[in-house]
């Protein structure tokens, strides 16, 4: 399977999405550059964390304009798997290819902890892999990962199941202490009405070797191989 790992100025965690897709999946990575305005060959697109284009506006605000965003956009359109983690997330949000925004921390601080995400669905590309109860352990490191919708796009996400992972305490609680940032319905993620563009604020990435204390992550990465072969499958019976 072939990745895109998206690189703008200020991207900082595009270097571990490619090592884990090379080194420990053992699949194709490559790195895209945000003046491109292709993405090559590429099966699915990592939008990684960082700090785009330094926050200036908002996060993720000047990055939605750069050229290779309007590729994302004709990629997705088309059916492609696209992730954002962290700020790949703001910037899904600014560029509408999912619902919601990312606000500031409720807490007003700058959060870099352990987290246990519940995945409400496992219908989904991204969430085909996590075990029914599963709960995911992966960090975060944001300052503005509140992810905040109006009432009617909130029961919108509720009804399509697009609320692909949930901040939970350890015993699988949706509760105001597990919930880092303040996130309305304690959401970490979500994906677009499609199911092929999901973003979440955790980096699974940073957890995807048991030396690093956890290899949770892996199983978003595994959820969209497998997603990714069993259609390569369909299409060629």
């Amino acid at each position: 399977m072939n990745f895109a790992v998206l690189q703008f100025p200020g991207s900082n965690c595009d270097q571990d999405a490619v090592h884990v897709l090379r080194n420990v999946l053992g699949h194709t990575a490559r790195l895209v550059w945000h003046k491109d305005a292709s993405l090559g060959d590429a099966d699915a697109v990592i939008v990684p964390g960082g700090f785009s284009y330094g926050d200036y506006l908002r996060t993720g605000a000047i990055a939605r304009f750069s050229p290779v965003m309007q590729a994302v956009k004709q990629f997705a359109d088309k059916g492609g798997l696209v992730l954002g983690i962290c700020n790949g997330f703001q910037i899904l949000c600014e560029a509408n290819l999912v619902p919601g925004a990312l606000v500031r921390n409720k807490s007003l601080q700058f959060r870099c902890e352990n987290v246990f995400l519940k995945s409400p669905t496992a219908d989904s590309p991204f969430t085909n892999r996590i075990p029914a109860g599963k709960l995911v352990r992966v960090p975060i490191a944001h300052g503005e990962g509140s992810y905040f919708a109006d009432a009617e796009t909130l029961g919108q996400l509720q009804a399509n199941n697009q609320i692909l992972w949930q901040y939970a305490d350890a015993t699988g609680e949706l509760t105001d202490g597990a919930n880092p940032n303040g996130s309305q319905l304690n959401i970490a993620g979500v994906c677009n009405a499609r199911r092929n563009v999901a973003g979440l604020m955790p980096h699974p990435e940073r957890a995807s070797e048991k030396l690093l204390g956890s290899d949770d992550g892996l199983l978003i990465f595994r959820s969209m191989i497998a997603w990714f072969e069993n259609q390569a499958k369909a299409k060629a019976a």
